[in-house]
């Protein structure tokens, strides 16, 4: 997403690591970042003054049964896939506001909406409604959000899975084009797409174990 960014034109593009690194472009600046706390968020808030373009990227995934994973793993996904969203989003808010037009995406997924008994699929859920909120929460000052849904990218958090895999340029190009044209939603895969067509079925078309005899 830094790429295709800078490709576009981008003065200047914040790269944000818990342990960040330093760039091989000048035109990337590495800022230190915990989404999950409330300080770090603040601190990058106070040295980014000047963006107009926040994408919500941080995620995990720890593989935790929701009736059999200890809570405090299911915990730890919902602080970073949900709550690192509303603290990014909310410090950051007041920032994209002094634009007349800016861009806020959040990274979710296709499991937004599908779930296969897992915490990493509530926190996505959540974060799904958070997103719709902000949305129109921040519309009127001049903010489009933007919700980035995807399945399989070929990513360190997909490395082990034996599974087809989205190419992670090529969603970055769909994301820029959606903040280029204010978009409000990505649906960057086939799977995704007829995920998001089938919500309004009944629910043994996506669920089909619950239709067995």
């Amino acid at each position: 997403m830094v790429e295709e960014l800078l490709d576009r034109g981008a003065a200047k593009v914040y790269a944000t690591a818990r342990s960040p690194h330093t760039p091989p472009d000048r035109r990337i600046v590495p800022l230190a970042l915990d989404v999950t706390n409330d300080h770090s968020v603040a601190e990058a808030a106070q040295a980014a003054t000047g963006v107009s373009i926040v994408v919500n990227n941080a995620g995990i995934a720890l593989n935790t049964p929701v009736l059999d994973a200890p809570l405090a793993d299911i915990r730890a996904e919902l602080e970073t896939n949900l709550f690192g969203i509303i603290r990014v989003s909310r410090a950051f808010a007041p920032i994209l506001a002094r634009h007349p037009s800016s861009s806020l995406v959040n990274v979710l997924s296709v499991l937004s909406w599908l779930a296969f008994g897992k915490g990493y699929e509530i926190s996505k859920a959540a974060a799904w409604s958070a997103t719709n909120s902000m949305r129109v929460r921040l519309r009127d000052q001049g903010t489009v959000v933007t919700a980035l849904h995807v399945a399989y990218m070929d990513t360190d958090m997909t490395a082990r899975l034996d599974v087809p895999k989205a190419d992670p340029r090529d969603i970055a190009r769909q994301t820029a084009d959606a903040i280029a044209t204010g978009q409000f939603e990505v649906l960057a895969d086939q799977t995704t797409r007829t995920v998001k067509s089938r919500l309004s079925d009944e629910l043994t078309t996506l669920y089909q174990q619950l239709a067995a005899a």
